[in-house]
């Protein structure tokens, strides 16, 4: 290459590079103040410079948690049927509301809570979620900052931490980066741990009864499985607990996940809800069209199988676990539903046992289920029709397990 080529390579080189990096950045701060004498959060946007974003449609819902909007400067605010509307004022634009935290589910139990010395619930509700219309070439750098209560010591997020009770909030995958996923602010109790290339924290309100270093160990013990099945490396991955009278179960969000104290790692069934769980924060796979036997049954085949591959299960434990399986959905006669109950659950684990021995049989070995659920993975939302069309694309043919009227 001679010296008078390379100005014209630089330039070549800038034109198809440049547009990268050429995004407007603009800040984008979410500021949140707890109140637990009112069980209220309250929270403000501060926009670096409102004349970049169009308008702000929040899906606020019929259930009266959210109040007290306000819109300063020359922004403006409209709410009606369960949304509501923020048109910024150019320049530094302020949006601000109240949030009611606690919420009581039908069974009398909570999925989020405020104390007078601690708080957990989901990010999701303190920013709803909404559609962001915004001047092209711009980026919106989002960032939370927490502001506790006095004698409240910490806050844990599954955002990366840039600084005391701050987090930068990057979601790739959406336009409007809001802080979703589970929060937990107070006087907490905390356990770390470097997993892969993911920082791991386990906390807990102080006395809740969490028992943060058996839930660390069961991580680590199957952390390589099922980093084999579902390769992500997440920065960051946060578990909360608590005990009653929040809910008895595990419930998954964005990074990070809750699980009540009371819950066994691996419960008498032969399963573990801790990894159930875990399986839906590294997959992600969700689903349409009366599937949702998909992501359950996968998250709960997983839950057992990456316990047995990691070596937690004897194969006569394993052989009990499907009787068990067997017993509990011997009435199951349609997997398709739009919430999967627990023997419609069960009865597609053992669909999926199944598939996995036809898959590795067929293929002699060279594929299995695992195949599956990494396709899988790359849809925004699967259906029965995806999931029997990706196996016959891999078995390059009709599967006999398939085809059958529990699909219908």
């Amino acid at each position: 290459m001679s010296l008078r080529q390379l100005p014209l390579l630089a330039v070549l080189l800038l034109l198809f590079v440049a547009p990268a990096y050429a995004a407007k950045r603009v800040d984008l701060d979410f500021n949140v103040k707890f109140v637990p004498d009112q069980d209220t959060a309250e929270v403000e946007l501060l926009l670096e410079d409102g004349s970049v974003v169009r308008y702000l449609d929040f899906k606020l819902g019929d259930e009266g948690i959210y109040s007290d909007f306000q819109a300063d400067g020359e922004g403006t605010w409209q709410q009606e049927n369960g949304r509501g509307v923020w048109r910024p004022a150019p320049g530094k634009a302020r949006l601000s509301y109240r949030v009611k935290v606690s919420h009581q589910r039908k069974s009398g139990r909570f999925d989020a809570r405020m104390t007078d010395d601690w708080a957990l619930l989901r990010g999701d509700d303190l920013v709803p979620s909404g559609r962001l219309d915004q001047q092209d070439g711009v980026r919106l750098i989002s960032r939370l900052k927490v502001e506790l209560p006095e004698g409240w010591k910490s806050v844990e997020t599954g955002w990366p931490r840039i600084g005391k009770n701050r987090f930068r909030i990057d979601n790739r995958e959406r336009l409007f980066d809001r802080p979703t996923g589970w929060i937990l602010a107070g006087k907490l109790g905390s356990r770390r741990a470097k997993l892969g290339e993911t920082d791991v924290t386990v906390a807990a309100p102080v006395g809740e009864g969490v028992r943060r270093m058996d839930v660390l160990t069961m991580l680590t013990f199957v952390w390589p499985e099922i980093q084999n099945v579902f390769p992500r490396d997440p920065k960051k991955l946060l578990i909360v607990g608590a005990g009653d009278p929040m809910w008895r179960g595990g419930l998954s969000g964005p990074n990070s996940l809750f699980m009540h104290a009371d819950r066994p790692l691996v419960s008498e069934n032969g399963t573990s809800s801790l990894v159930h769980e875990l399986v839906h924060v590294f997959s992600r796979i969700t689903d349409a069209d009366r599937s949702d036997w998909i992501s359950e049954g996968l998250a709960e085949y997983y839950a057992i199988e990456l316990v047995r591959r990691a070596g937690g299960m004897s194969e006569d434990r394993y052989q009990r676990v499907r009787e068990d399986l067997t017993k509990w959905s011997r009435k199951v006669d349609s997997l398709r539903t739009e919430h999967s109950t627990g023997p419609i659950t069960a009865r597609a684990v053992l669909l999926l046992q199944e598939l996995d021995r036809e898959i590795r049989q067929r293929s002699k070995g060279r594929h299995s289920l695992d195949d599956v659920a990494r396709g899988l993975m790359r849809l925004d939302k699967v259906t029965t029709d995806d999931f029997i069309n990706i196996t016959e694309t891999m078995l390059d043919g009709g599967s006999a397990v398939l085809d059958t009227r529990l699909l219908r």
